[in-house]
Protein backbone atom coordinates (compact mmCIF):
# COMPACT_ATOMS: atom_id res chain seq x y z
CA UNK A 1 0.00 0.00 0.00
CA UNK A 2 1.63 3.28 -1.14
CA UNK A 3 1.24 6.83 0.23
CA UNK A 4 -1.55 7.79 -2.15
CA UNK A 5 -3.64 4.81 -1.07
CA UNK A 6 -3.14 5.65 2.65
CA UNK A 7 -4.15 9.25 2.05
CA UNK A 8 -7.20 8.03 0.17
CA UNK A 9 -8.25 5.88 3.15
CA UNK A 10 -7.58 8.33 6.02
CA UNK A 11 -7.21 11.74 4.41
CA UNK A 12 -10.92 12.47 4.36
CA UNK A 13 -11.40 11.44 8.02
CA UNK A 14 -8.31 13.06 9.55
CA UNK A 15 -10.41 15.56 11.50
CA UNK A 16 -12.66 12.80 12.80
CA UNK A 17 -9.70 10.70 13.92
CA UNK A 18 -8.20 13.66 15.74
CA UNK A 19 -11.49 14.35 17.51
CA UNK A 20 -11.76 10.70 18.58
CA UNK A 21 -8.21 10.70 19.98
CA UNK A 22 -8.84 13.95 21.89
CA UNK A 23 -12.09 12.53 23.31
CA UNK A 24 -10.40 9.30 24.42
CA UNK A 25 -7.55 11.19 26.07
CA UNK A 26 -9.94 13.53 27.91
CA UNK A 27 -12.18 10.65 29.04
CA UNK A 28 -9.20 8.64 30.27
CA UNK A 29 -7.89 11.63 32.27
CA UNK A 30 -11.30 12.35 33.81
CA UNK A 31 -11.76 8.69 34.71
CA UNK A 32 -8.35 8.56 36.38
CA UNK A 33 -9.07 11.74 38.38
CA UNK A 34 -12.44 10.34 39.50
CA UNK A 35 -10.86 7.08 40.66
CA UNK A 36 -8.22 8.99 42.59
CA UNK A 37 -10.80 11.20 44.32
CA UNK A 38 -12.97 8.22 45.27
CA UNK A 39 -10.00 6.29 46.64
CA UNK A 40 -8.92 9.28 48.71
CA UNK A 41 -12.44 9.73 50.08
CA UNK A 42 -12.66 6.03 51.00
CA UNK A 43 -9.33 6.22 52.83
CA UNK A 44 -10.48 9.32 54.70
CA UNK A 45 -13.72 7.65 55.83
CA UNK A 46 -11.87 4.55 57.03
CA UNK A 47 -9.38 6.66 58.94
CA UNK A 48 -12.24 8.58 60.56
CA UNK A 49 -13.84 5.32 61.72
CA UNK A 50 -10.60 4.00 63.19
CA UNK A 51 -10.11 6.80 65.71
CA UNK A 52 -11.28 10.29 66.39
CA UNK A 53 -7.67 11.43 66.37
CA UNK A 54 -7.19 10.38 62.75
CA UNK A 55 -10.20 12.39 61.60
CA UNK A 56 -9.17 15.69 63.20
CA UNK A 57 -6.59 18.14 62.06
CA UNK A 58 -4.28 20.11 64.29
CA UNK A 59 -6.68 23.04 64.39
CA UNK A 60 -9.57 20.80 65.44
CA UNK A 61 -7.43 19.20 68.13
CA UNK A 62 -7.05 22.62 69.70
CA UNK A 63 -10.82 23.21 69.62
CA UNK A 64 -12.83 23.37 72.84
CA UNK A 65 -15.19 20.58 71.78
CA UNK A 66 -12.37 18.17 71.13
CA UNK A 67 -10.71 19.05 74.45
CA UNK A 68 -13.97 18.47 76.29
CA UNK A 69 -14.50 15.10 74.63
CA UNK A 70 -10.97 13.99 75.47
CA UNK A 71 -11.28 15.18 79.08
CA UNK A 72 -14.61 13.38 79.54
CA UNK A 73 -13.18 10.21 77.99
CA UNK A 74 -10.16 10.30 80.30
CA UNK A 75 -12.42 10.83 83.32
CA UNK A 76 -14.66 7.91 82.34
CA UNK A 77 -11.66 5.64 81.69
CA UNK A 78 -10.07 6.54 85.04
CA UNK A 79 -13.32 5.97 86.93
CA UNK A 80 -13.91 2.70 85.10
CA UNK A 81 -10.43 1.42 85.99
CA UNK A 82 -10.96 2.44 89.60
CA UNK A 83 -14.31 0.71 90.01
CA UNK A 84 -13.30 -2.32 87.91
CA UNK A 85 -10.71 -3.20 90.55
CA UNK A 86 -13.30 -2.84 93.33
CA UNK A 87 -15.17 -6.08 93.98
CA UNK A 88 -17.37 -4.98 96.86
CA UNK A 89 -20.97 -5.92 97.44
CA UNK A 90 -22.22 -2.41 96.73
CA UNK A 91 -20.55 -2.31 93.32
CA UNK A 92 -21.98 -5.73 92.47
CA UNK A 93 -25.45 -4.58 93.45
CA UNK A 94 -25.01 -1.43 91.36
CA UNK A 95 -23.94 -3.43 88.30
CA UNK A 96 -26.93 -5.71 88.73
CA UNK A 97 -29.24 -2.71 88.93
CA UNK A 98 -27.66 -1.22 85.82
CA UNK A 99 -28.25 -4.48 83.94
CA UNK A 100 -31.86 -4.55 85.09
CA UNK A 101 -32.22 -0.96 83.89
CA UNK A 102 -30.86 -1.88 80.44
CA UNK A 103 -27.37 -0.37 80.82
CA UNK A 104 -24.93 -3.03 79.61
CA UNK A 105 -21.93 -0.80 78.93
CA UNK A 106 -18.73 -1.58 80.88
CA UNK A 107 -18.55 2.15 81.66
CA UNK A 108 -22.01 2.11 83.27
CA UNK A 109 -20.83 2.19 86.89
CA UNK A 110 -18.32 4.96 86.15
CA UNK A 111 -20.94 7.07 84.37
CA UNK A 112 -23.35 6.54 87.28
CA UNK A 113 -20.88 7.82 89.88
CA UNK A 114 -19.86 10.73 87.66
CA UNK A 115 -23.52 11.65 87.13
CA UNK A 116 -24.18 11.43 90.85
CA UNK A 117 -21.34 13.81 91.72
CA UNK A 118 -22.13 16.18 88.86
CA UNK A 119 -25.83 16.40 89.76
CA UNK A 120 -25.02 17.05 93.44
CA UNK A 121 -22.63 19.88 92.60
CA UNK A 122 -24.84 21.36 89.86
CA UNK A 123 -28.01 21.35 91.95
CA UNK A 124 -26.18 22.79 94.96
CA UNK A 125 -24.76 25.65 92.85
CA UNK A 126 -28.16 26.25 91.24
CA UNK A 127 -29.77 26.43 94.68
CA UNK A 128 -27.07 28.88 95.81
CA UNK A 129 -27.90 31.28 92.96
CA UNK A 130 -31.69 30.82 92.96
CA UNK A 131 -32.37 31.29 96.67
CA UNK A 132 -31.22 34.96 96.77
CA UNK A 133 -33.70 35.71 93.99
CA UNK A 134 -36.47 34.30 96.20
CA UNK A 135 -35.47 36.39 99.21
CA UNK A 136 -33.67 33.74 101.26
CA UNK A 137 -30.29 35.44 101.21
CA UNK A 138 -28.66 35.77 104.63
CA UNK A 139 -31.31 33.77 106.47
CA UNK A 140 -30.71 30.73 108.64
CA UNK A 141 -32.25 28.11 106.30
CA UNK A 142 -30.12 29.34 103.39
CA UNK A 143 -27.31 26.78 103.79
CA UNK A 144 -29.80 24.12 104.79
CA UNK A 145 -31.57 24.54 101.44
CA UNK A 146 -28.23 24.35 99.63
CA UNK A 147 -27.34 21.12 101.43
CA UNK A 148 -30.79 19.73 100.65
CA UNK A 149 -30.30 20.59 96.97
CA UNK A 150 -26.93 18.81 96.95
CA UNK A 151 -28.42 15.74 98.61
CA UNK A 152 -31.31 15.73 96.13
CA UNK A 153 -28.87 15.95 93.22
CA UNK A 154 -26.84 13.13 94.76
CA UNK A 155 -29.93 10.92 94.96
CA UNK A 156 -31.38 11.91 91.56
CA UNK A 157 -29.47 9.27 89.49
CA UNK A 158 -30.53 6.52 91.92
CA UNK A 159 -34.14 7.63 91.74
CA UNK A 160 -34.00 7.70 87.94
CA UNK A 161 -32.41 4.24 87.92
CA UNK A 162 -35.10 2.85 90.24
CA UNK A 163 -37.85 4.31 88.08
CA UNK A 164 -36.33 2.85 84.93
CA UNK A 165 -35.95 -0.57 86.59
CA UNK A 166 -39.58 -0.49 87.73
CA UNK A 167 -40.81 0.43 84.24
CA UNK A 168 -38.81 -2.35 82.58
CA UNK A 169 -39.86 -4.84 85.27
CA UNK A 170 -43.50 -4.11 84.54
CA UNK A 171 -42.85 -4.79 80.86
CA UNK A 172 -41.05 -8.04 81.66
CA UNK A 173 -43.79 -9.10 84.05
CA UNK A 174 -46.47 -8.45 81.44
CA UNK A 175 -44.61 -10.27 78.67
CA UNK A 176 -43.33 -13.29 80.58
CA UNK A 177 -46.63 -15.29 80.35
CA UNK A 178 -46.66 -14.74 76.58
CA UNK A 179 -43.04 -15.86 76.51
CA UNK A 180 -43.99 -19.08 78.31
CA UNK A 181 -46.98 -19.72 76.00
CA UNK A 182 -44.77 -19.37 72.92
CA UNK A 183 -42.17 -21.66 74.47
CA UNK A 184 -44.87 -24.30 74.98
CA UNK A 185 -45.90 -24.00 71.31
CA UNK A 186 -42.28 -24.32 70.17
CA UNK A 187 -41.68 -27.30 72.48
CA UNK A 188 -44.79 -29.05 71.16
CA UNK A 189 -43.54 -28.43 67.62
CA UNK A 190 -40.34 -30.34 68.43
CA UNK A 191 -37.86 -27.48 68.68
CA UNK A 192 -34.99 -27.63 71.11
CA UNK A 193 -34.67 -25.11 73.92
CA UNK A 194 -32.02 -23.10 72.05
CA UNK A 195 -34.08 -22.95 68.87
CA UNK A 196 -37.24 -22.16 70.85
CA UNK A 197 -35.55 -19.25 72.66
CA UNK A 198 -34.29 -17.86 69.36
CA UNK A 199 -37.71 -18.13 67.74
CA UNK A 200 -39.60 -16.66 70.69
CA UNK A 201 -37.12 -13.78 70.99
CA UNK A 202 -37.77 -12.82 67.37
CA UNK A 203 -41.54 -13.07 67.83
CA UNK A 204 -41.59 -10.84 70.94
CA UNK A 205 -39.42 -8.11 69.40
CA UNK A 206 -42.34 -5.82 68.49
CA UNK A 207 -44.49 -6.29 71.61
CA UNK A 208 -41.82 -6.46 74.31
CA UNK A 209 -38.50 -5.12 72.97
CA UNK A 210 -36.68 -5.21 76.32
CA UNK A 211 -37.66 -8.81 77.00
CA UNK A 212 -36.70 -9.79 73.45
CA UNK A 213 -33.28 -8.14 73.86
CA UNK A 214 -32.60 -10.09 77.05
CA UNK A 215 -33.67 -13.34 75.38
CA UNK A 216 -31.32 -12.57 72.50
CA UNK A 217 -28.46 -12.09 74.98
CA UNK A 218 -29.30 -15.47 76.52
CA UNK A 219 -29.06 -17.01 73.04
CA UNK A 220 -25.67 -15.39 72.54
CA UNK A 221 -24.47 -16.81 75.86
CA UNK A 222 -25.58 -20.29 74.80
CA UNK A 223 -23.76 -19.94 71.48
CA UNK A 224 -20.66 -18.77 73.33
CA UNK A 225 -20.53 -22.03 75.30
CA UNK A 226 -22.65 -21.56 78.39
CA UNK A 227 -25.20 -24.16 79.34
CA UNK A 228 -28.91 -23.47 78.99
CA UNK A 229 -29.33 -23.41 82.77
CA UNK A 230 -26.61 -20.81 83.28
CA UNK A 231 -27.96 -18.65 80.45
CA UNK A 232 -31.47 -18.78 81.94
CA UNK A 233 -30.14 -17.92 85.40
CA UNK A 234 -28.41 -14.86 83.95
CA UNK A 235 -31.64 -14.04 82.12
CA UNK A 236 -33.50 -14.10 85.43
CA UNK A 237 -30.91 -11.78 87.02
CA UNK A 238 -31.21 -9.30 84.16
CA UNK A 239 -35.00 -9.37 84.18
CA UNK A 240 -35.23 -9.05 87.96
CA UNK A 241 -38.24 -11.40 88.14
CA UNK A 242 -38.75 -14.29 90.51
CA UNK A 243 -40.73 -16.01 87.76
CA UNK A 244 -37.68 -16.02 85.50
CA UNK A 245 -35.46 -17.44 88.25
CA UNK A 246 -38.05 -20.11 88.98
CA UNK A 247 -38.17 -20.91 85.27
CA UNK A 248 -34.38 -21.45 85.23
CA UNK A 249 -34.69 -23.76 88.25
CA UNK A 250 -37.52 -25.64 86.51
CA UNK A 251 -35.44 -26.26 83.39
CA UNK A 252 -32.47 -27.39 85.50
CA UNK A 253 -34.56 -29.86 87.51
CA UNK A 254 -36.27 -31.19 84.39
CA UNK A 255 -32.88 -31.74 82.79
CA UNK A 256 -31.43 -33.46 85.85
CA UNK A 257 -34.46 -35.67 86.54
CA UNK A 258 -35.07 -36.50 82.89
CA UNK A 259 -38.72 -35.44 82.91
CA UNK A 260 -40.59 -34.00 79.95
CA UNK A 261 -39.73 -30.36 79.39
CA UNK A 262 -42.94 -29.85 77.38
CA UNK A 263 -45.14 -30.94 80.28
CA UNK A 264 -43.17 -28.81 82.74
CA UNK A 265 -43.42 -25.78 80.45
CA UNK A 266 -47.16 -26.31 80.00
CA UNK A 267 -47.79 -26.46 83.75
CA UNK A 268 -45.59 -23.43 84.41
CA UNK A 269 -47.26 -21.52 81.58
CA UNK A 270 -50.68 -22.13 83.11
CA UNK A 271 -49.34 -20.91 86.44
CA UNK A 272 -48.01 -17.73 84.82
CA UNK A 273 -51.32 -17.11 83.12
CA UNK A 274 -53.20 -17.52 86.41
CA UNK A 275 -50.80 -15.13 88.12
CA UNK A 276 -51.38 -12.50 85.46
CA UNK A 277 -55.15 -12.92 85.84
CA UNK A 278 -54.78 -12.64 89.61
CA UNK A 279 -52.83 -9.39 89.27
CA UNK A 280 -55.52 -7.99 86.97
CA UNK A 281 -58.26 -8.96 89.44
CA UNK A 282 -56.29 -7.43 92.29
CA UNK A 283 -56.05 -4.13 90.42
CA UNK A 284 -59.76 -4.26 89.62
CA UNK A 285 -60.74 -4.93 93.25
CA UNK A 286 -58.50 -2.13 94.55
CA UNK A 287 -59.99 0.41 92.14
CA UNK A 288 -63.03 1.37 94.30
CA UNK A 289 -60.80 2.05 97.30
CA UNK A 290 -58.49 4.19 95.19
CA UNK A 291 -61.42 6.13 93.72
CA UNK A 292 -62.96 6.91 97.09
CA UNK A 293 -60.51 9.71 97.93
CA UNK A 294 -60.84 11.55 94.56
CA UNK A 295 -64.62 11.25 94.84
CA UNK A 296 -64.62 12.71 98.33
CA UNK A 297 -62.37 15.60 97.34
CA UNK A 298 -63.65 16.42 93.85
CA UNK A 299 -67.20 15.12 93.44
CA UNK A 300 -68.97 15.33 96.83
CA UNK A 301 -68.27 19.06 97.41
CA UNK A 302 -69.71 19.85 94.00
CA UNK A 303 -72.82 17.81 94.80
CA UNK A 304 -73.25 19.61 98.11
CA UNK A 305 -72.98 22.99 96.41
CA UNK A 306 -75.50 22.02 93.72
CA UNK A 307 -77.95 20.67 96.29
CA UNK A 308 -77.64 23.41 98.92
CA UNK A 309 -77.19 26.41 96.63
CA UNK A 310 -80.97 26.90 95.97
CA UNK A 311 -81.69 26.60 99.69
CA UNK A 312 -79.03 29.18 100.57
CA UNK A 313 -80.34 31.56 97.89
CA UNK A 314 -83.86 31.26 99.24
CA UNK A 315 -82.67 31.83 102.78
CA UNK A 316 -80.73 34.95 101.78
CA UNK A 317 -83.52 36.45 99.69
CA UNK A 318 -86.32 35.40 102.08
CA UNK A 319 -88.32 34.01 99.18
CA UNK A 320 -89.68 30.73 100.53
Amino acid sequence: MDQSTTFALFGDSATTMLSVLVFLATGTLAFAVMIGVRAREAVRRRAARVSIDDGMSGANRRALRYSGIRAAQKLIDYTTRHYSSVDGDNVKILRRRLMQAGVYSPHGAACFFIARGSCAVALGIATFFVLPMLGFSGKAPFWLFIMSGGVLGYLAPSLYLDRRIARRRLEHQAGFPDFMDLLVVCADAGLSMEAALDRVGRELGDSYPSLAANIHMANLEIRAGRTVTEALEHLGDRLGLEEARSFATLIQQSDELGSSISDALRVYSDDMRHKRLSRAEEKAYSLPAKLSLPMMICIFPVLFVVILCPVIVRMVTGNW
